[in-house]
């Protein structure tokens, strides 16, 4: 997932996975056989009272360059567009963003912070609004830009996470988006939650041909 000499996008939303990646890799730089470089990069959706302050001083006590990407994707999703559902939308014009400022900083790889849940809950969505069977892989190869995306949380659960950033106290700002808690994701979440609590073990054992397709094959 890194190599040696890899200069990697950290994508920074500024929430609870994404702090906990950034802080997990630059600690990671200091014992890791392999040389790597990072940079921290957040998407500014546009949303004017988001402060990202906090985390440009995280970075700094980190050592850690941080970049802040200028857009109006918020503006564009909610106030042109008018999107009903605008998380694809949204989510599509970020990595956009993100990526084409990774390429400009010279990275070769960008890493998200999705885990396990998100690997599980893209699954469900994917299944109940596109009729596809499709979610996450641990290192994905983008043909257009030959960026590589790496997902080092992905063998993680949320649970974990959160309890990691609780820990060592991380600087986690709340979610600017206006729709946050109310959206498919969060249906599918819940949905997901509640299929565990009927059948406790359930979200592992989905997890499993996701992250080892090949397991079963001869």
């Amino acid at each position: 997932m890194i190599e040696d000499m890899d200069r990697i996008a950290v994508g920074i939303s500024g929430g609870k996975d994404s702090i906990s990646l950034l802080y997990a890799l630059a600690h990671l730089k200091k014992f890791y056989p392999k040389r790597f470089d990072i940079i921290a990069m957040t998407v500014d959706l546009g949303f004017d009272h988001i402060n990202f302050q906090a985390i440009r001083e995280f970075c700094e006590g980190l050592g850690i360059e941080y970049h802040v990407i200028k857009t109006q994707i918020g503006a564009i999703v909610f106030d042109v567009r008018k999107e009903k559902n605008p998380c694809s939308l949204c989510s599509n014009m970020r990595k956009g963003a993100l990526n084409d400022e990774a390429l400009k900083a010279g990275c070769n790889k960008v890493a998200y912070a999705h885990h396990k849940d998100d690997l599980v809950e893209s699954m469900f969505m994917s299944l109940i609004f596109e009729g596809r069977f499709h979610s996450f892989l641990p290192v994905t190869k983008l043909d257009r830009t030959g960026l590589v995306v790496i997902r080092p949380f992905l063998y993680l659960y949320e649970g974990q996470i959160k309890g990691f950033a609780k820990e060592y106290q991380l600087p986690v700002l709340k979610s600017p988006c206006p729709v946050d808690g109310s959206t498919k994701r969060a249906y599918v979440k819940k949905l997901v939650g509640q299929i565990n609590r009927d059948y406790p073990g359930a979200k592992n054992r989905m997890a499993r041909p996701l992250l080892h397709p090949n397991d079963d094959k001869e």
